[in-house]
């Protein structure tokens, strides 16, 4: 039993934590490993089986499809970057291009959305990010109002998240969300692990619009947890790579598909299909 009340996200990890080694656990056993009150603990199993993390059975609780490991499940942020480099930059030159002077935005951490770093350094926005990197570098440079929410700094990730559902982004209001996920299917915006969808989630409710980041490898399954579905979409900006199955299923769903056509070089223009 924990030593002191727990917050939210270590509650969460605690759980998490729990069924992964034992599989199958009654809520009894988590109420006594975290503390908490059985109101909470249930609360805290709504939220994790809407993410997949957990399964909810009778009595108890089990490991979910989307459920990852006690640190993050998504890659670093500095492997993330190596990925796929030329098309991460064509696509973030597109989103940053998008951006108008005085608007409010929000970017969540991602290694495409780092790449509207540079571009944006020469604008005048209100810019919320939930990415230490973004952050650090739209301050070294430009004119930009800089925003960050409250939260733990996990360092592989390079991310900001909060263990409050009570924290000052709640009273953020942005034109758009510039956003970049681990894929992107016909269920919408996919994420590998549950604390960064949740995260996302909160971001989302602050926003107008979505535009979603990915390149053509962002296409292949990967990630479990749904974000939010198609429909909460307005943009999508890809790279010319991307395959017509995907651009039909986005145009299907009514999203507005732009197409970083990536050639050799630093050449690259952008295509509304």
């Amino acid at each position: 039993m924990a030593d002191r009340p727990l917050h939210e996200r270590e509650r969460w990890q605690t759980i998490l934590r729990v069924v992964r080694e034992r599989g199958m656990v009654p809520v009894g056993e988590l109420i006594r490993e975290t503390g908490a009150s059985a109101a909470s603990i249930r609360r805290d199993l709504v939220k994790l089986a809407e993410t997949g993390a957990v399964r909810r059975v009778h009595g108890g609780v089990e490991r979910g499809p989307g459920a990852g490991p006690h640190e993050l499940g998504s890659r670093s942020f500095e492997v993330a970057r190596t990925f796929n480099m030329d098309r991460k930059r064509a696509v973030a030159g597109i989103a940053a291009a998008q951006c108008i002077d005085g608007q409010s935005i929000i970017i969540n951490a991602g290694s495409t959305t780092f790449e509207m770093v540079e571009p944006l350094q020469s604008r005048k926005l209100d810019i919320l990010t939930n990415s230490f990197p973004i952050a650090e570098a739209l301050m070294a440079q430009g004119q930009n109002r800089v925003m960050i929410p409250g939260g733990e700094i996990y360092r592989k990730q390079a991310i900001i998240l909060s263990p409050f559902d009570d924290d000052a982004i709640q009273h953020y209001a942005a034109d758009v969300m510039f956003m970049s996920c681990a894929s992107l299917g016909p269920l919408g915006v996919i994420e590998d692990d549950p604390l960064i969808a949740r995260a996302e989630v909160k971001l989302l409710k602050r926003a107008n619009r979505l535009v979603v980041l990915v390149d053509s490898s962002k296409f292949e399954p990967r990630g479990a947890i749904v974000v939010c579905p198609l429909s909460r979409v307005s943009t999508v900006i890809t790279d010319n790579s991307a395959s017509p199955q995907s651009l039909a299923m986005l145009r299907a769903a009514g999203i507005e598909v732009i197409i970083a056509e990536v050639q050799r070089g630093d050449g690259k223009t952008a295509t509304v299909a």
